[in-house]
């Protein structure tokens, strides 16, 4: 219950502390400097990222961060367990990255504005026409050298077995002939259970950075696979998860 109320508070007095830098953000931007805008709003959502890390109290085990690129845009592609992921992902990376989320985190009081502000994409899962929208503008924001997240399964799997990764998820990595970067998500669903809200803080927490798969020369058979390729990487290093 203690670690349930720590969490909670870091998560939203977290975003009331960040309310407090837009005001600089906005400057930025209206300067037309587009390098110091996107670094300084993903510090300000690193920075709650971490603190929120820190007050889950769950024993995290991460491996691989030395496999993020820094010199040039990736497509993050991970597995989908809880809400707690994005959290993890936006602590962790330290690179400049936007998420393609539900349409529905774009409704969220005070978290809408730095998702904007960090190139997040929020993406209709029951309209057809929108999500292929979507996705080509992940395309371009990878081409124009912004990192993208992507959880291909399009839903959480809340604990349970990792779900089919979606062809078109890896649309724009291919397109934009950028490198993908698997990541494993493995346990998060026990630090919050999507059902009940409840926090584990006493429950392990493992996330594998894997290394980065090229895309720019794969053949037609080459893509084909990918997505089958990519979720056995994720997959195959989970020891919390049964699949």
């Amino acid at each position: 219950m203690i670690n349930t109320f720590r969490y909670q508070c870091a998560v939203v007095l977290g975003l009331v502390k960040m309310q407090f830098y837009r005001p600089k953000c906005n400057k930025l931007l209206e300067s037309g400097d587009m390098t110091a805008h996107d670094n300084y709003s993903n510090s300000v959502v690193q920075a709650w990222g971490r603190s929120c890390i820190k007050n889950s109290g769950a024993d995290m085990e991460i491996s691989g961060l030395e496999n993020v690129p820094t010199d040039r845009p990736v497509l993050f592609v991970a597995n989908h367990q809880s809400n707690f992921d994005i959290l993890a992902l936006c602590g962790l990376l330290k690179c400049n990255k936007g998420f393609v989320a539900k349409k529905e985190l774009g409704k969220v009081p005070a978290l809408w504005y730095w998702m904007e502000h960090t190139h997040c994409l929020f993406m209709d899962r029951d309209d057809m026409k929108q999500s292929m929208q979507v996705i080509i503008k992940a395309y371009e924001q990878l081409r124009d050298g912004y990192s993208m997240i992507i959880f291909p399964e399009g839903t959480r799997s809340k604990g349970g077995p990792v779900k089919e990764f979606k062809a078109g998820s890896f649309k724009p990595a291919i397109k934009a002939k950028v490198p993908i970067v698997p990541i494993t998500l493995d346990g998060t669903y026990r630090v919050i259970d999507g059902d009940k809200d409840k926090l584990d803080g006493s429950s392990g927490v493992n996330i594998v950075i894997h290394p980065p798969i090229e895309t720019a020369d794969l053949t037609k058979e080459e893509i084909k696979e990918l997505p089958s390729k990519v979720q056995k990487i994720i997959t195959d290093s989970m020891k919390y998860t049964k699949n």
